[in-house]
């Protein structure tokens, strides 16, 4: 019932806000959350791109950004020399749309940050539209984890390092499993056998990424 309440609520939020493609939103969005581009410069980098120029300007941290994909619904942005930003434009009804927002920091191994927002920038809780893939998740099923093998090799994953991609095709989101890069060559050797080789999908549906 909680969901369902929520998801009125969602919609009433954004319901009669005009449809949006992806150049309005990143242009119209809050310097804060680009903090080294200024909406000045967004429109630049846009105008840059759908020239067919290169797309690339020295950003407020006197390093460089990039506009590297833009469509109706996707952005790909370098926005420092460490740090990426990924936006997807995505459904509910009566062609309303929210935004995830997906922040990379590779420092050096890659770890994502993802924030949901309305069409005109208003937060809302990620906790009620994705829920963040644990661990576990990539431990093979069939490992005997009373095993001295696993126990060790378990050990060294002190952290919970996961690097979020949006699909600039489709509703996906791939949740990769990026600490085994953080350990050492032997033992990221040792943790290998355990995990799985494979990214977990999530799918857009209705209203939650499931």
């Amino acid at each position: 019932m909680r969901r369902y309440v929520y998801v009125l609520i969602l919609c009433v939020c954004v319901l009669g806000i005009k449809a949006q493609d992806m150049k309005a939103v990143f242009i119209a969005m809050p310097d804060q959350y680009i903090p080294q581009l200024e909406s000045a410069w967004r429109k630049d980098l846009v105008d840059l791109y759908r020239s067919g120029k290169e797309a690339r300007l020295k950003n407020i941290m006197n390093g460089y950004s990039q506009l590297m994909k833009l469509t109706s619904d996707y952005l790909l942005l370098q926005t420092t020399e460490r740090s990426v930003v990924e936006m997807k434009l995505l459904p509910l009804v009566n062609n309303t749309y929210i935004i995830c927002m997906v922040t990379t920091i590779s420092a050096p191994v890659s770890d994502s940050r993802i924030d949901f927002y309305t069409t005109e920038w208003k937060p809302l809780a990620v906790s009620d539209l994705i829920s963040p893939v644990s661990a576990d998740w990539f431990i093979k099923e069939d490992v005997d984890k009373n095993s001295d093998a696993y126990k060790d090799a378990m050990a060294h994953l002190d952290m919970d390092l996961v690097n979020y991609r949006l699909n600039p095709d489709n509703q996906t989101l791939e949740a990769i499993y990026t600490t085994p890069l953080y350990l050492s060559a032997e033992d990221r050797t040792n943790v290998t056998p355990f995990l799985k080789d494979i990214p977990k999908v999530y799918t857009w549906e209705k209203f939650q990424f499931r």
